[in-house]
């Protein structure tokens, strides 16, 4: 594989790393294809942009062991290039711009919404396709014709969490605590809250608290959610978060179920809160334990690479990768014009339907959304195992 590394003194957050230099204005005969990560390497949730990382890497040394992906006839090997954005919009906007300009056919990520979103803006008017392994909030894809997603987005999380919420545990009051200044556990708490509402009337979230990313107290929030009597508390925050969250509500007396969203799903959540989650549940793209066929092949291979087990955010990278490989050989053939390139491969992705991926079946709808089923998973004897599938 090739991977080539770069340092940008500047006084921005992000710093490039891994930049290819390619010599013409795009892929033509047996030339290398660019693919470029815009990845949250430093920042909150490093481990994020590892795992994801890690994950681009095994598919791109899948294919260029086997002599490259096949375009039209001709093989060609894939060359990545990685951009730290610091999980900042700022970092995100940088490494995307420098992406772009150094010829990336395709762009994976950002993850996280906070820098999907204008990470998707640049994308968009610079008319190179970005396909999001992570970011739930609809406002990465909305409008944005060469932008993709593998996720399941807020707008669907959101109602899934509160239909199971009431029919898994009959209740009729939900509480929710959530970051306000973080873009997807705000998206995600705003869609459970109106969805639950519409569902159980006025009234029925009775505690509606939110706090700053970064901080450590949530004494005060949780003391007026123990003193709502609701039945569930919803938290839709990042796996990071969870373990302060989670410990905090049962030392305020809260014995009531606790849900949260895909942000939790992270081996690292284990790691941290271990069996202080246990009778929590969470919404996931796909759940490790007990997985087979490719999604357990790919475990393996993460596993025994890393020692760890793949996090939601590698399996979505798999399949994002996969995606852009099938949009490319869509093309049928690649010229030597970027442009022209570029747009070939927002086209195929378009056409993709029934995509069998690991993280599950897909269509992409007209937004670059795609249609997918949500696990559902809970903590027992601190190991996250699978509860049920919830379906649109």
């Amino acid at each position: 594989m090739m991977t080539r590394f770069l340092s940008l003194l500047r006084p921005a957050a992000a710093v490039l790393v891994g930049l290819f230099l390619i010599g013409c204005s795009g892929a033509s005969s047996d030339a290398p294809i660019p693919i470029g990560l815009n990845l949250e390497l430093t920042g909150a949730i490093p481990k994020v942009g590892e795992h994801s990382q890690v994950a681009a890497e095994m598919f791109v040394e899948e294919i260029n062991a086997a002599g490259g992906l096949e375009v039209g006839g001709q093989k060609h090997m894939l060359e990545l290039a990685v951009a730290d954005n610091t999980g900042t919009a700022e970092g995100a906007t940088t490494a995307a711009e420098r992406l772009i300009a150094d010829g990336a056919l395709v762009m994976i990520g950002p993850n996280a919404s906070v820098a999907a979103v204008p990470a998707g803006a640049v994308a968009n008017e610079q008319k190179t396709p970005m396909i999001s392994p992570w970011s739930t909030n609809p406002a990465t894809t909305l409008g944005r014709p060469w932008v993709f997603r593998v996720p399941f987005i807020d707008s669907f999380q959101g109602p899934i969490l509160a239909a199971f919420a009431a029919e898994e545990f009959g209740a009729e009051r939900a509480c929710v605590l959530y970051a306000a200044d973080s873009d997807a556990p705000r998206g995600v708490a705003d869609n459970f809250r109106t969805a639950w509402e519409q569902a159980h009337g006025a009234g029925s979230v009775p505690a509606n608290e939110s706090f700053m990313t970064g901080d450590e107290s949530f004494t005060e929030q949780l003391g007026r959610i123990a003193a709502a009597d609701c039945d569930v508390l919803f938290t839709p925050q990042y796996y990071n978060e969870v373990p302060l969250i989670v410990r905090q509500a049962r030392a305020a007396g809260l014995t009531i179920p606790i849900i949260g969203n895909d942000g939790w799903s992270d081996p690292q959540l284990l790691e941290l809160c271990g069996t202080d989650c246990d009778g929590t549940f969470y919404g996931a793209h796909y759940i490790a334990a007990g997985a087979t066929g490719a999604t357990k092949e790919f475990i393996d291979a993460f596993q025994a690479r890393t020692g760890e087990i793949p996090s939601d955010v590698g399996a979505l990278t798999w399949d994002a990768m996969r995606l852009a490989a099938q949009a490319i050989q869509n093309c049928g053939d690649l010229t030597g014009e970027l442009d022209v390139n570029r747009e070939c491969v927002r086209v195929g992705l378009t056409a993709i339907r029934d995509f069998e991926g690991i993280t599950g079946r897909m269509s992409f709808d007209d937004e670059g959304d795609p249609i997918k089923c949500m696990v559902i998973a809970t903590i027992e004897d601190g190991q996250a195992s699978f509860y049920k599938s919830a379906c649109p």
